[in-house]
């Protein structure tokens, strides 16, 4: 039997790269997918039969040049997972609108260009499954986050838009909002006085989704909330 394949977009030392090893874990073969060659090197050297393919997906001409290697190399991916994020953060007053419209291209247009170049095959095949990271941002408003929030809010609509569209097909999409901080070195140096339990694991946040894009066909999740217990909500 063919090795199975997952493509992950947006891998880093964050979530990113937790997904990545704990599809590796469970038998995929990894299309590890981001701008930064240097760093998908390493985990390409980490994860035993992982391929690196630095790509920006907002281009879809680099997209379809990505997929066309991964297809080669690797295989038809059978879980895509879109982790590729961009934000700014400040009053409506004092952004650049000029970065919301980025914001948007990275965090909204990427998924539609990626979900519509892996998706044809998962229709033909009947099986699949696309998981997006999303957070908090993506269901309300809250000052200071009027240059990010609306971005993600399209971005999970889009994911409901292709759920509906995709699962009587046999594909599973799910948005997962992470409702967290996430452990990471630069956001330990920007909240140094927040208690230890505050801060979500990548490996735990990696293993939920993994979770998610397993489950049976007759009891599918969209919507996937997860934080620590000891976040406030």
């Amino acid at each position: 039997m063919a090795e199975k394949v997952a493509l992950v977009a947006g891998v880093g030392r964050g979530t990113g790269g937790a997904v990545a090893r704990r599809f590796a874990a469970g038998g995929y073969r990894v299309a590890l997918v981001a701008r930064s060659e240097p760093r998908l090197k390493e985990f390409e050297a980490e994860l035993e039969g992982s391929l690196a393919l630095a790509c920006d997906i907002t281009d879809p001409a680099a997209l379809d040049d990505m997929l066309a290697k991964c297809r080669t190399d690797l295989g038809e991916p059978d879980v895509v997972i879109h982790n590729a994020a961009r934000g700014v953060w400040g009053s409506f007053l004092e952004i650049d609108p000029a970065e919301v419209e980025q914001n948007f291209t990275v965090n909204t247009m990427s998924l539609l260009h990626l979900a519509r170049a892996v998706a044809p095959a998962m229709i033909e095949r009947g099986s699949g499954a696309l998981m997006v990271t999303g957070n908090t941002s993506a269901l309300r408003g809250v000052p200071n986050f009027s240059g990010f929030a609306p971005t993600k809010a399209a971005q999970r609509i889009l994911a409901e838009a292709m759920a509906r569209e995709l699962g009587p097909q046999g594909v599973h999409v799910a948005y997962i909002v992470i409702d967290a901080i996430i452990d990471l070195r630069w956001t330990r140096r920007q909240f140094p006085d927040l208690p230890e339990e505050r801060f979500a694991q990548p490996d735990d946040i990696a293993e939920t989704v993994y979770q998610v894009a397993h489950q049976p066909k007759t009891a599918w999740s969209f919507n996937v909330e997860v934080r620590p217990a000891a976040e406030i909500w």
